[in-house]
């Protein structure tokens, strides 16, 4: 029978649908748009269905999202969080907890599917199954399950035919079946409860009566934009933030290694200290990292801050804020400030205006740049002779109540180099390493030596004096808490007294006695205490028993270029270019200091690209200081001036040898064989399918390389990301600029599959669409490549393994130190998470042909790691996800936007 509605006349949702349902044993429905659609489906009476209930809906998925089930399951994250559904939905509570209990038990299953697959699902339909077995199908112009029917005008097609049922039953099924059909993913079953019973916290002051970190984060970007924090993640923030609720404050560092999203942890960290306390907070970062900072806590935590840039302010708006003098420095107009640790190292005056303040917390990136200038081994027992970040780190430490120091390298080749970042830690804080007479900073060598296992304590009266001072806090075993409380020792006291040993019970006494004769020196020594190393090892293959999966999904690296055959043979062409670098620099090293210089600038840049290599000889030419044009993103260039001005007047025979190399270049420009190989990889290899990041050193080989992808492969967009305002986009050869914001939301968005980048791509970006990289040349600064690494192998990347090419020619610079590297690299690497940047110094040596002290250098670095990795079995199940109470986000930024308050 045939039935015809219409909301013009009578109530559809009590004339049809929940009439029907009522009777029914199972119901299957094609929906709309699945965020408004499981909405809506709240609002059907289908608790009292006997059976399932089935929906199909579309969403803006990608189809390339659904080729993996991970990728499937974050992009539908993000587009349920793209909606700001805490708000939308925060006046239907009831709704919520009623659609939750019915995904929850699986009466109700949603399966979601990109609109790409059919386009917009228009053609609204469903089956309903009755209890006695008959079935009636309908279809109509409904939008949504529930409003639609109540609110809308709307019109229903009921047919309970066999044939009609059928048919409906078949486009059902084709559309559920789907290979691009996907199960509601958990995130938002779970949000859907934590939004039902959400109540905003209005003030920081209500907040700080339990200063629940979830409360402040679970709907920040990093979790409503992003794909919120991992296990590990969450650890350390709870440890530095218990840490620093406590009188002495936490001070610890973090040494993860690359990849397992360290400046997250520690920005977090700071905010909710900031929250909690009323301090400037400070971070020191390099210079090529201090507006990524700013831009990664404002887009991931909602913290505003302001970046010094030598001479003023400048806000996360990119706002300045003009100061009359270095004065103002003081005069921060955010509550996080955000330094180049550059201004530090060139002694600038800021610095004695910086130690004038008190600060919550201090944040030190790459904090093993601070470090002894008398660091070798013979000199291992000489009092450290600071470098100027070291000597400033060790004055500004006293000035703060927490200081969080961040490297995945704390030992680059001396564990001497660990207790050096320690004392910077230990300054005007006994629970560090104890008072300044403690054995820890007595005998620093000593203490090096017993955690490392190389010297075992054997009097129980010589371990005590390693035991008592620092006395470990009562967080770390119940039997230190028990001890503590025996004789009455706060937990912001840190030495144990003779005397005190006197006074314990029997009982206690006897504990004492047990961990100073058990492992007491290898589990509860200050290094375990205060440094926090994680492997992405570790937590990739360790399975967490509350989870049955691993701590961290797994992602795999395929290497490419590694072998000898896969060296690229220079051509005569290319060979003859080379030699012609080489007499030049032979002949300049005979009349200028700096020869060597400008040896390994000519040839790594001859080894990026035939266009760098032959623009670079041409600036030689014209006028030396045009290099510096292209020195934003150079490291080698940062402080080369003085050479660069001894480098005028060529003589004739220069002349003519860099004549030759631009002539010989330029008459083979078209084959450029590392062109020819990335194009090779992309279309014949088919890398293009799976995206690709293409890196170099030099903008001059990014822009070329992307121009010539561009022609060659047609109406593919190739992105090319560079500093300053160097980004944009080319379509058909046609080059159009283009913001970094822009271009990351393209590749996200997977509208460009290439992108080719200078190192301005290697920090603060997220690659997880793009499948593989090519290093189109290798960066003498091994972290580089690490950094490099990490832009695609990250949390979240949609592909279990990904390809990395690493591009050298047979017997250049690059390949005899790859050479000598191969069969250290990987345990330097295992051991450490990412390569000291103390072998930069190899490729120089090898450049300049001493090839024994390139041997000698990599041979310095220990073949172990010289401390228990005592974090890995901590890393626990930590649950913000569910958290509902939350701090209102306008509160908190308020809070934020506040400046330094600092007394004059």
């Amino acid at each position: 029978m045939i039935n015809r509605y219409s909301s013009r006349k009578e109530k559809l949702d009590e004339s049809f649908l929940n009439k029907k349902l009522k009777n029914a044993k199972s119901y299957d429905r094609i929906a709309g748009y699945f965020r408004s659609s499981i909405l809506e489906l709240s609002g059907e009476d289908l608790e009292n269905i006997e059976g399932k209930v089935r929906v199909i809906c579309n969403s803006d998925l990608n189809i390339e999202d659904v080729k993996t089930a991970i990728a499937a399951q974050n992009a539908m994250r993000k587009d349920w969080c793209s909606n700001n559904p805490e708000e939308e939905y925060k006046n239907i509570p009831k709704k919520l907890v009623k659609l939750y209990n019915l995904l929850k038990s699986k009466k109700l299953e949603i399966r979601v599917m990109p609109n790409e697959a059919f386009g917009l699902i228009h053609g609204k339909a469903g089956v309903i199954t009755f209890k006695d077995d008959t079935e009636t199908s309908f279809i109509g112009s409904i939008n949504e399950s529930y409003s639609a029917f109540k609110i809308n005008y709307e019109m229903i097609w009921e047919d309970d035919s066999d044939e009609a049922v059928k048919w409906v039953q078949d486009e059902f099924n084709s559309l559920w079946n789907s290979k691009y059909a996907v199960p509601l993913c958990d995130f938002i079953i779970e949000d859907i409860k934590r939004i039902s019973s959400r109540e905003k916290i209005d003030k920081i002051d209500d907040w700080k009566k339990e200063c629940n970190p979830a409360e402040v984060v679970v709907e920040s970007s990093v979790y409503r934009k992003e794909l919120g924090l991992w296990n590990h993640q969450k650890y350390f923030v709870n440890l530095a933030f218990n840490e620093h609720k406590k009188s002495y404050g936490a001070r610890y560092i973090l040494a993860d290694m690359v990849g397992l999203g360290k400046t997250v942890q520690l920005a977090l960290s700071a905010q909710l200290m900031a929250l909690y306390g009323n301090k400037p907070v400070l971070v020191i970062a390099p210079k090529t990292l201090i507006w990524q900072w700013q831009e990664e806590i404002n887009n991931l935590l909602d913290m505003p801050s302001a970046v010094w840039d030598g001479k003023d302010w400048i806000d996360e708006n990119g706002i300045k804020h003009v100061s009359s003098d270095i004065s103002c420095i003081k005069k921060c107009p955010r509550r996080v400030g955000i330094i180049s640790q550059g201004l530090i190292t060139s002694n600038s005056p800021i610095t004695e205006k910086l130690l004038e303040i008190e600060y919550e917390c201090i944040i030190v990136d790459e904090c093993h740049r601070a470090r002894r200038k008398n660091l070798s081994q013979n000199k291992m027992d000489q009092k450290a002779d600071p470098n100027n970040l070291m000597k400033f780190l060790l004055q500004i430490s006293r000035n703060t109540k927490s200081m969080l120091l961040a490297t995945a390298t704390p030992v680059q080749l001396y564990p001497i180099e660990a207790y050096d970042l320690m004392s910077i830690l230990a300054q005007k804080n006994d629970s560090v390493l104890g008072s300044v007479l403690s054995q820890w900073r007595t005998y620093p060598n000593k203490g090096l030596d017993l955690v490392m296992g190389k010297e075992v304590l054997k009097r129980q009266s010589e371990i005590f004096e390693w035991v008592r001072d620092p006395f470990p806090p009562s967080s770390e075993d119940r039997n230190f808490e028990r001890i503590r409380r025996s004789i009455e020792l706060k937990d912001d006291k840190f030495i144990l007294k003779h005397s005190d040993k006197d006074k314990l019970r029997k009982p206690d006494l006897s504990r004492l006695e047990r961990l100073i004769q058990g492992d007491y020196i290898q589990n509860y020594n200050p290094y375990i205490r205060h440094i926090v190393r994680r492997t992405r090892d570790y937590l990739e293959t360790t399975i967490n028993p509350e989870t049955n999966e691993p701590y961290l999904k797994p992602v795999k690296v395929k290497l490419f270029g590694e072998n000898k055959k896969e060296a690229i043979v220079l051509p005569v062409y290319l060979q003859e270019a080379y030699n012609y670098a080489e007499q030049f620099c032979e002949l300049l090293k005979k009349r200028v200091k700096g020869g060597g210089f400008f040896k390994t600038l000519l040839l790594k840049r001859l080894g990026s690209t035939m266009i760098a290599g032959k623009n670079t000889a041409k600036k030689l030419l014209a006028d030396v200081n045009g290099l510096l044009d292209d020195s934003s993103e150079d490291e080698e260039l940062e402080s080369s001036n003085e050479v660069l001005s001894e480098f005028k007047d060529l003589s004739p025979e220069e002349i003519q040898c860099l004549n030759n190399l631009v002539y010989m270049l330029d008459e083979n420009i078209d084959n450029d064989p590392k062109y020819n190989l990335v194009y090779k990889l992309l279309v014949k290899d088919k890398w293009l399918r799976r995206g690709c990041i293409i890196f170099s050193q030099y903008y001059d080989s990014a822009y070329w390389v992307a121009e010539n992808l561009s022609k060659d492969l047609g109406k593919v967009k190739i992105g090319i990301y560079a500093g300053g305002d160097k980004s944009g986009i080319f379509t058909n050869g046609i080059y159009e600029r283009c913001s970094k914001e822009n271009i990351k939301k393209m590749v996200k968005n997977k509208e460009i599959k290439v992108l080719v980048g200078t190192d301005a791509a290697s920090e603060g970006l997220n690659l997880q669409t793009l499948g593989s990289l090519i290093n189109l040349d290798l960066p003498w600064n091994p972290t580089r490549l690490e950094q490099r690494k990490g832009r695609i192998q990250r949390i979240g990347q949609v592909y279990d393994e990904v390809y990395i090419y690493n591009m050298r020619y047979k017997d250049s610079v690059e390949d005899k130190v790859h050479h000598i590297l191969s069969e250290r690299l990987e345990n330097i690497h295992n051991l450490f998470g990412q390569i000291p940047d103390i072998l930069q110094d190899v490729w120089i040596d090898v450049a300049l042909n001493d090839i024994e002290k390139a041997k000698e250098r990599i041979d310095s670095v220990p073949k172990k790691h010289p401390f228990d990795l005592r974090y890995q079995t901590c890393v626990g199940e930590i649950d913000w996800e569910s958290c509902s109470k939350v701090l209102d986000v306008d509160e908190k930024r308020k809070y934020l936007m506040n400046g330094w308050e600092v007394k004059k």
